[in-house]
């Protein structure tokens, strides 16, 4: 388990030095009045303190991704957990901290009003519908999730539609009641609960002489599934996630004072990758290797693996109490993210979300498609999710590196994840069963040419006038 915890410090380390240097080039002002002072309404935005919105934006962005999604990628073997160490450190961490701080700095906009901004109308509508979907999507697979779970642990008249209905009330209420009646008050017990969970998985493999296989960065998957890019799209929440760009604003809109924002935006991501090297970890060692865990995978799929693993080494009580983390993980994730869409709708409409009745007229139609769209297969919903939320997170990288360069900021900070990631989404769509099924030495080389062609565009507005001057690109970058 060296392994395990080594990529933890590492994880760690990475806050404090590569966080506190983009905290340090972004230059929060604690004397900059916050949406949360200046607009507050008692619905959505409500000064917190930071110590809760750090814990809510962590179950916000914890969903089944850095559990599901750590399981699945620990296929591909030990290499997993580079993706996960430095995918975090040096792509989700910068993502989540530039998206949440300049949500702040424009009155807790949604991320599509923010690309607006930075990269024109166009780019602004695109998101817009883009941003809808995915959350609707987020939604609808974290509702499902939860419901199968909770349908295994109870009477067979307790089946998955009793608690799909049971789960949609709870994300009708999340989503309607002000953010500071509901997910504020139970948040802090979901909380605790998810750290017991992490805490216990670890433990048990730890206590029960559970090892790693020996460090390599070859290809393990029993299947022979590409690790580019198949690997960087499996792991999304836990490295970088484009759903966490939808779920910032949310908080963005409860932060008393800017000099908070790394310890909420940078420190929840660093603490799910922790979840999500948890999972990894367990996925190997339990099953002695990723021929062991493939064969779980097809038997019961990762719920079966979490189910299998958590009664295994905790018993029956606490793997109770684990497998209540994992269902904890989505539901807290589900709904926020039907909150996040109304509110994104709210934005696109110019409405205001203080009365009921406007809430009500937004949320409705939402629910009726997230209601629609849960019959049908999860895996499909999820493969979609997958890679649509990763090229979230390239487009909200390059808004991040266009403010920089606005604001004569060094970019580069935002501009090296964001063309990796640009890669890793061409290359996906290009490969994957679900997209255009290309063999790997055209994906490869449409997503490399692609990264490389925008980087260069990028490169060229920043530069093509006096280096050292503020450079307004907004017209030049105008989609």
């Amino acid at each position: 388990m060296l392994l395990f915890f080594l990529s933890v410090a590492i994880l760690i380390i990475g806050y404090f030095t590569y966080g506190l240097l983009m905290e340090k080039i972004f230059k929060p002002d604690e004397n900059r009045a916050t949406p949360a002072n200046t607009l507050t309404d008692g619905v959505d935005y409500v000064p917190m303190d930071w110590k809760n919105i750090f814990l809510i934006q962590l179950l916000n962005i914890a969903g089944l991704g850095p559990i599901f999604g750590a399981i699945a990628g620990a296929l591909w073997g030990p290499v997993a957990f580079l993706w996960i160490v430095f995918g975090c450190i040096f792509a989700g961490g910068i993502h989540d901290y530039l998206t949440g701080m300049l949500s702040v700095r424009n009155n807790g906009a949604s991320i599509s009003e923010i690309a607006g901004i930075y990269l024109g109308p166009v780019m602004k509508n695109v998101m817009r519908v883009f941003s809808v979907i995915l959350l609707i999507l987020v939604g609808t697979v974290f509702m499902t999730g939860p419901a199968k779970l909770l349908a295994s642990l109870t009477p067979k008249a307790l089946d998955f539609n009793f608690w799909l209905i049971i789960v949609l009330i709870y994300y009708f209420l999340a989503t309607m009641l002000p953010i500071d009646k509901l997910i504020g008050r139970i948040y802090p017990v979901f909380g605790l609960v998810l750290i017991i969970m992490a805490v216990g998985i670890t433990g048990g493999l730890l206590f029960k002489g559970y090892q790693l296989p020996p460090f390599t960065l070859a290809n393990l998957h029993p299947q022979g599934l590409p690790i580019w890019a198949m690997l960087f799209v499996s792991i999304a929440c836990g490295a970088i996630s484009g759903f966490h760009a939808t779920q910032s604003p949310l908080m963005a809109r409860c932060i008393k004072n800017e000099k908070y924002g790394r310890r909420v935006f940078y420190g929840a991501m660093v603490a799910e990758g922790i979840i999500a090297l948890v999972w990894a970890a367990a996925g190997i060692a339990f099953f002695h290797g990723t021929p062991g865990l493939a064969a779980a995978m097809k038997e019961g799929g990762p719920g079966g693996v979490v189910h299998t693993v958590s009664v295994s080494l905790l018993g029956g009580v606490g793997g109770i109490l684990a497998i209540l983390g994992v269902i904890v993980c989505p539901i807290t994730s589900g709904d926020t993210a039907f909150r996040s869409a109304r509110l994104t709708i709210a934005d696109w409409l110019n409405t205001n979300q203080k009365p009921i009745l406007k809430r009500l007229y937004i949320a409705v139609p939402l629910f009726i498609v997230g209601g629609t769209l849960s019959q049908l297969n999860f895996d499909i919903i999820w493969r979609y999710f997958a890679w649509s939320n990763q090229t979230l997170a390239m487009i909200a990288l390059w808004v991040g590196a266009v403010y920089l360069v606005r604001n004569n900021i060094p970019h580069w900070i935002a501009t090296v994840p964001a063309t990796f990631m640009t890669a890793v989404s061409i290359t996906y769509i290009l490969q994957a069963p679900e997209g255009f099924h290309l063999p790997p030495t055209v994906s490869y080389s449409a997503g490399v040419i692609g990264a490389i062609t925008l980087f260069i565009l990028f490169v060229g507005v920043v530069f093509k006038r006096n280096i050292g001057k503020p450079v307004d690109i907004h017209s030049d970058l105008n989609m």
